[in-house]
């Protein structure tokens, strides 16, 4: 089959489906392998395109490749513009400031230095490809931020960074090309920077129009709820295309600030929009990622020598430190995240498909070096990728700006069951935070040395105050169902459902009482309610910790323990997995488990356990 596909072009249709299949099969085995996903997606598309021949865009996709992924990277800035609210910029709002007003000017700078002489390219080609290495790729910091789980205001500068800078970068290759255009053609500088300031100004306008006016049509119920993302989605590729006819590459300043407007104007049904829209770019990310490694012309990249290993260097050691160090000068922002964000800048989508387009321009003014522009910005994109790909995590954990090293436990309600569990939990190393919107019901954890928020889970002054970083699991344990239910289907996409769990509901006979199955979080340990679990530790029942070994396995500890309830379940490596009732759960030497057991159940628990409980 691959040798048929080889010889002969292979059908649009089964290039996009062999694109989507080897994008979220990459996205999926770099979950599973614990690697960064973009690693794996650029060496699928090397390996698909120059290495074996299976598939090459140009010859299987044809015409339609550039508008694909013009359109691509202009709905992945405006995911990353719809993300960007205001209220939780906090406090990295001056750091990200900087970053973009005196960061963006100085990384033009250094950027075209480095390739003038790093890369020896003459001063207009450096100078306008200098403008779009501005971009530090949102389509790759969002992924590395996920793995990394850095601490909030690092990620925060990170991404707002990259978003907002992303079509900044593209606009200064538009600049830059304008005046090298005017100098080489019969338009004068002045009737090209008319052109320009006209061009943004109308991509400003559009983009503020396209999202107040969506956001009033869908507070004034304008719009029914089946048609919102249709009708989202329709006017971004209008307002990027109309932008786009006035001055090119515009468009993605337009859809940013759609995006951004979007984001600030309190949507009730914001975050479905943003939640599908995630959806939509990482199908987006990986098919875009596997169609520009497909595409690479290896001929050009055997063009490239040692310059472009001195440009590489110069980009990740000197000029980007330099740029990050200088424009948070004075900033306040403790040095260590200075130092994580400075060796952070990671390129993406965005750069190489904006630096082949003005390659291709540049070309067609007579300047031979600009040949080199797409195959130095693949370098740079891959090089780039893989160092922080694998480095970024041990890099901010010796930074101390990662979540803890085990992951934690979120448990939302205050009670004598839930205070004795999460004493239980600290006693086992393993981070616990506890919330309660009464203040009071924290009385107990407080005193026992227990972190806690006393606030409302779901609220914006949670969302900003609280690192979630750190925590993988969460438990909804108030003595509200309802409240338990929707706190566990509210956060189940942040945490992921097979994450979220929730205490057993209480039972009512009359069917109109009762929440639908399909709501809520997991069950774990014993079938009580929090009433039920309350009452037994009440009672004297207490959390126990044992560690099993070679002599003491979990099979004789289950046998010595048939009136306990097993509740989690802590590896050798420290990761902890709450238990339901009919889990398998396996033993093995160095795994401790976590157990609600009765009164009076002190016997030891073998001989290689001194003392077994704790």
């Amino acid at each position: 089959m691959a040798i048929e596909a080889a010889a002969g072009a292979m059908q649009p249709v089964m290039a996009f489906a062999l694109v989507g299949a080897l994008g979220v099969g990459s996205q999926w085995l770099a979950w599973r392998l614990r690697m960064p996903a973009i690693v794996l997606m650029l060496v699928a598309g090397i390996v698909i395109g120059p290495v074996l021949g299976i598939f090459d865009p140009a010859r299987d996709i044809g015409p339609l490749m550039g508008p694909i992924i013009s359109i691509a990277v202009a709905i992945i800035l405006f995911e990353g513009g719809l993300t960007l609210n205001f209220h939780s910029l906090h406090d990295a709002e001056k750091g990200v400031r900087r970053l973009v007003f005196v960061g963006a000017p100085l990384g033009w700078l250094t950027s075209a230095l480095a390739l003038r002489y790093g890369a020896g390219l003459s001063w207009e080609s450096a100078t306008v490809f200098g403008g779009i290495m501005i971009v530090t790729g949102p389509t790759v910091i969002a992924p590395l931020l996920r793995t990394a789980r850095l601490s909030r205001r690092p990620a925060a500068l990170l991404q707002w960074e990259a978003i907002v800078n992303d079509p900044i970068g593209a606009l200064a290759a538009v600049l830059a090309f304008s005046v090298v255009s005017a100098l080489h053609t019969n338009f004068t500088a002045g009737e090209a920077m008319v052109e320009l300031a006209v061009g943004i100004g109308f991509a400003a306008v559009v983009g503020w129009a396209g999202g107040y006016g969506l956001a009033r049509a869908f507070k004034r119920a304008w719009v029914p709820e089946y048609m919102k993302v249709p009708v989202l989605f329709a006017l971004l590729l209008g307002v990027f295309a109309v932008s786009d006819a006035v001055l090119h590459e515009s468009g993605l300043l337009a859809v940013t600030i759609m995006g951004i407007v979007i984001a600030n104007s309190n949507l009730p049904s914001y975050d479905e929009l943003r939640r599908f829209k995630e959806h939509a770019t990482v199908l987006l990310v990986s098919g875009v990622f596997i169609l520009l490694a497909a595409g690479l012309d290896v001929g050009a990249l055997a063009q490239l020598d040692m310059q472009a290993v001195y440009f590489v260097a110069l980009v990740i050691l000197v000029a980007r430190p330099l740029t990050v160090f200088v424009s948070l000068l004075g900033s306040g922002l403790p040095w260590r995240e200075q130092v994580l964000v400075a060796f952070t800048g990671p390129r993406g989508v965005v750069l190489v498909a904006v630096a082949g387009l003005f390659g291709d321009r540049l070309l067609n003014l007579g300047f031979a070096d600009a040949a080199l522009i797409g195959p130095l910005a693949f370098v740079l994109v891959a090089v780039t990728v893989v160092l922080h790909g694998f480095t970024l995590k041990p890099f901010a954990r010796f930074l101390g700006l990662t979540g803890a090293d085990s992951p934690g436990i979120l448990i939302v309600g205050g009670s004598a069951w839930t205070t004795a569990f999460a004493e239980a939990l600290k006693k086992a190393d393993v981070p616990v935070l506890m919330t309660d919107p009464n203040y009071g019901n924290l009385r107990s954890a407080r005193a026992a040395g227990i972190d806690t928020f006393s606030g409302d889970i779901l609220s914006e002054a949670a969302e900003h105050r609280l690192e979630l970083v750190s925590d993988a699991t969460l438990i909804a344990a108030t003595s509200n169902d309802a409240y338990n239910t929707l706190v566990a289907t509210d956060l189940a996409p942040e945490f992921g459902r097979d994450n979220v769990f929730q205490v057993m509901r209480e039972k009512t006979e009359r069917a109109r009482h009762q929440l639908p199955r399909t709501l809520g979080g997991r069950k774990f340990g014993p079938e009580e309610t929090h009433r039920g679990l309350d009452r037994l530790v009440r009672l004297g029942w207490t959390f126990r910790i044992t560690r099993l070994s070679e002599e003491f396995t979990f099979d004789q500890w289950r046998a010595d323990r048939t009136k306990s309830a097993l509740i989690a379940r802590i590896s050798s490596a420290g990761d902890i997995k709450l238990i339901r009732r009919d889990d398998d759960v396996k033993g093995a030497p160095d795994v401790r488990i976590i157990a609600l057991r009765p009164p009076g159940d002190d016997q030891p628990d073998g001989p290689a356990q001194p003392p077994a409980d704790s």
